[in-house]
């Protein structure tokens, strides 16, 4: 009883630490009430591309600092033609929110003009982004809380993995309940940005804008770059900077995956939410970039060997802020509160950026499992109507990530981007391919010339991301994004594997053409009940089998110990039960194959009979019981499974201590 009620205890517990962390259950009925407004929908959806200003003019100036210090001048050059992409990806995109607000997103666009394949390949490439996001946008907020506080370096790794799970956490709550928590931090990063931003350009145009600390230093150019960018080798590392700048791009397709959870209009909302994130990401991009040119900013990925004071490399114990940080104490020095706040919603918003993920993984995740190309489990709804699943095995898949690339932003980036720039690709030509369609049976003048206006606007975002996809596999496909290519070709072959065995069971499973013969009877039913000594389960099982009224009746055991089994013909007999006793021989000693034997045997002789095998079970209310009991039932009833035209009844016998355990559950 003691037990009983400790196992219910625990129940109990557990219930209630789950209601404490997620809440109470939401019903279907109250789903339109998590739709987002604008002003939350910002923070939720496109918090990924804002927080990409954070390390993106990092890996510009970081790539081109491998040529020297005369490299990095070309950075605002390079910066642009990442803000030139953005601008025509982003006008794209609010021409997908109108045309598929489903929230397939490049997926359906994808699927519906190109084909399944194609839509698989998409999906693909972005549930691996999906990932990427999440363990690179942690990583790298772990790294600027390192920076923040030195008392956390060396610590990145659990610091990052127990980010992953709070953000985990928080989305198991709700879409809703995370963007509200997640709203101010997201707009004091905007201030904070804009106000250095701003700041940083008065004092420039006043002569009052010092130079960073690190103007200070020298940069070592790295072996075959001492010449500067010449030659074949100057410009394909500007082509790796660009490539690695427009990570700032990843993010934009988020907006469009999650139309569905905008409120009404919910394509205008989309398309509005897309136009505020261009605007936003294009400005702090460049007022980076110029304010860190300016202020000579350097940052290189080795600063240990390529960073020298005074001809002398500065060494292990040299600490190299991220850029941000870097302008923050230039722009604001003397101001430690300011330049604090600065690395603190910078942090929080890399932090957030994965939250985009969390919104974007699990709904696209329920689209591909409704259409049977990942488990079913993926599709349904948890307590607070978010797609639990899917958020957990995100959350699994970037720990795997962060732990095994130790949390480092600069090893995870090389496998960035790579799947963003294969969904944009085959998006905008599903697009183009939309428009032409659509051309072809439009009579209105004023509906053809949007449409063309849209056709032209897409065929220009094809030829960019196009170029861009090709220059991001050439240039960093040896530094890690084969990686990326070949996870992305794993999860396509498995969602094709899944897809293939859906649909074969499904037709296996499918009435046919006579549905009639699905409700065909069998010949006869024969009923067997198995007995191992004469009790009260035994007796019980044997009522209900008479009760079923079977064509067949006869109770079946297994000679293991002949003294045994001569007792129970005895008391059979003296009993005069009305049901013959058939005794198998097991001259091995073994229960399980003797009795399957002996229902293969019945079904090979009637194949159009039906057999019940009726197995008492006793219901046990202590779990070292479990142990004690139904081990051979359960071996039997798991072999029995397999077997055609068998059915398998558990007549269950609850004993004392089950009942005890019940009768605890049930008080309040």
């Amino acid at each position: 009883m003691r037990a009983g009620l400790a196992w219910c205890l625990v129940s109990d517990v557990a219930d209630a630490a789950k209601r404490l962390l997620l809440g109470r259950p939401v019903r279907s009925d109250r789903l339109g009430h998590t739709l987002l407004p604008k002003r939350v929908a910002l923070p939720v959806f496109a918090s990924d591309a804002l927080s990409s200003v954070a390390y993106a003019p990092d890996e510009i100036l970081l790539t081109l600092a491998i040529a020297g210090l005369g490299a990095t001048v070309f950075s605002p050059w390079v910066g642009l033609a990442v803000v030139v992409v953005l601008v025509v990806v982003v006008a794209s995109y609010r021409q997908n929110v109108h045309a598929y607000p489903s929230g397939g997103g490049d997926y359906e666009v994808a699927t519906v003009n190109l084909g399944p394949r194609a839509g698989v390949s998409v999906a693909s490439a972005l549930l691996v982004d999906y990932v990427l996001t999440v363990a690179v946008s942690i990583s790298s907020g772990a790294q600027y809380a390192a920076s923040a506080i030195p008392a956390l370096r060396g610590y990145e790794v659990p610091l990052a993995v127990g980010v992953v799970l709070l953000l985990a956490l928080v989305n198991l709550r709700g879409v809703k309940e995370s963007g509200s928590a997640f709203a101010i931090p997201t707009y004091l990063f905007m201030a904070a940005l804009g106000t250095l931003a701003v700041v940083g350009t008065v004092r420039y145009w006043s002569g009052t804008l010092a130079l960073a600390e690190t103007s200070q230093l020298e940069v070592l150019p790295e072996s075959g770059y001492e010449a500067g960018l010449v030659g074949l080798g100057g410009a394909l590392l500007v082509l790796r900077a660009f490539a690695s700048g427009s990570a700032a791009l990843t993010g934009v397709e988020a907006i469009s995956n999650g139309v569905p959870a905008f409120r009404k209009p919910k394509s205008r909302n989309a398309a509005t939410t897309l136009l505020l994130l261009g605007c936003l990401s294009t400005t702090f991009i460049m007022s980076i970039l110029l304010l860190a040119r300016a202020t000579q900013v350097h940052y290189v990925e080795f600063p240990a060997e390529q960073l020298l004071r005074d001809g002398v490399p500065v060494g292990e114990d040299y600490v190299q802020h991220p850029v941000i940080i870097q302008l923050s104490e230039t722009v604001f020095h003397g101001l430690t509160p300011v330049i604090v706040l600065v690395a603190a919603v910078t942090g929080l918003i890399l932090v957030l950026a994965a939250n985009t993920a969390f919104n974007g993984f699990p709904v696209l995740g329920s689209i591909l499992a409704r259409d049977g190309f990942l488990p079913r489990q993926l599709h349904t709804r948890g307590d607070r109507l978010a797609f639990s699943n899917g958020i957990l095995t995100l959350a699994a898949g970037a720990i795997v990530l962060i732990w095994a690339f130790d949390a480092q932003v600069t090893r995870l980036i090389q496998l960035y981007i790579v799947g963003v720039f294969v969904s944009f690709t085959l998006s905008q030509l599903g697009m183009v391919r939309h428009w032409n369609r659509a051309l072809r049976t439009e009579p209105e003048a004023r509906a053809r010339a949007r449409m063309r206006r849209s056709r032209t606007i897409n065929a220009i975002g094809l030829g960019l991301t196009g170029t861009v996809l090709v220059v991001v596999l050439v240039t960093k496909f040896t530094r890690g994004a084969w990686i990326a290519i070949l996870a992305m070709g794993v999860v396509y072959a498995l969602m094709q594997g899944i897809r293939r065995h859906y649909d074969a069971v499904q037709r296996e499973l499918a009435l046919g053409d006579d549905p009639a013969a699905s409700r065909a009877l069998p010949s006869r039913v024969h009923a067997i009940v198995l007995v191992s000594r004469l009790h009260k389960p035994t007796m019980r099982a044997i009522a209900y089998a008479r009760a079923s009224r079977p064509s067949v009746l006869e109770a079946v055991t297994v000679s293991v110990e002949p003294d045994d089994v001569e007792a129970l013909r005895e008391q059979w007999d003296r009993l005069e039960l009305p049901v013959a006793l058939k005794v198998l021989d097991s001259p091995f000693r073994e229960i399980t194959r003797p009795i399957l034997g002996y229902v293969k045997s019945i079904r090979r002789e009637s194949p159009r009979d039906l057999v019940v095998v009726y197995i008492p079970e006793y219901v046990v209310g202590h779990w070292w019981e479990h142990l004690l009991h139904n081990q051979s039932a359960l071996r039997l009833k798991g072999r029995l499974l397999f077997t055609p035209g068998v059915v398998v009844a558990s007549v269950p016998w609850q004993l004392e201590s089950s009942v005890a355990a019940a009768q605890q559950g049930l008080r309040p």
